[in-house]
């Protein structure tokens, strides 16, 4: 996505999409399964918002279109999320990650010269936390439509099956930061997501040997040295 923030010099964005709208397949119910990309006569947009306002600020735009009856010029507004499992000292801990922090999808209508309706853009900028759009200044640019459907997959209701995320790889050179082995350097030489262990090959002795531990007691060598 662009970061572009340049003021009313640049030219209005346009799209030069086909006017038939492909349907997005999806799980859950974040997105039905048989809703259009886009809705008719509208387009995504990219709304920076102060950071970890994300689901606060949807659900007051949300609440806020509802009530001003502005359905027909803010559809759907979209903050994606992932799940991922930690596990600490034997007890597991499921977080919810927000994948593009700082932003908010908005799909709404604009003025034929591509600015965002009055009462709209006052709705939106009222709003608590809530910065610009990504685009010229009054003028927002659109998604491009490879934007839109990664967006949307990224948008479908995240599994209520969740792997343990670890952000350690075999052949991986870390040190040991907690526990009987603190301060031993090693190498990541097997992965067990489902119980958040990773095992090291670590030198003792003048002998290497392996060592089961859990994932957060250890750090990447670059970070401790």
């Amino acid at each position: 996505m662009s970061n572009d923030t340049t003021q009313d010099s640049q030219n209005a964005p346009t799209t030069s999409e086909a006017p038939a709208e492909p349907v997005v397949k999806t799980r859950g119910d974040v997105i039905p399964h048989n809703e259009a990309i886009r809705a008719e006569g509208m387009d995504w947009f990219v709304l920076r918002v102060a950071s970890n306002k994300e689901s606060s600020v949807q659900a007051t735009l949300l609440r806020k279109v509802a009530i001003e009856n502005m359905k027909h010029l803010v559809n759907r507004i979209l903050v994606p999320t992932e799940k991922s499992k930690t596990v600490k000292g034997g007890k597991a801990r499921i977080v919810e990650t927000k994948l593009y922090p700082g932003y908010v999808f908005v799909e709404m209508k604009l003025e034929p010269d591509g600015r965002i309706p009055q009462d709209v853009f006052f709705l939106i900028k009222e709003t608590t936390g809530v910065g610009d759009f990504v685009g010229t200044a009054g003028r927002p640019t659109p998604l491009k439509l490879h934007e839109i459907e990664k967006m949307l997959r990224d948008s479908e209701k995240p599994s209520e099956e969740v792997m343990t995320k670890l952000t350690f790889s075999k052949g991986e050179h870390v040190k040991i930061k907690e526990g009987a082995f603190e301060g031993y350097e090693g190498t990541v030489d097997e992965l067990n997501p489902e119980k958040g262990m990773v095992k090291i090959l670590v030198t003792i002795f003048g002998r290497q040997a392996p060592i089961d531990i859990e994932e957060w007691k250890i750090a990447k060598y670059d970070e401790e040295a």
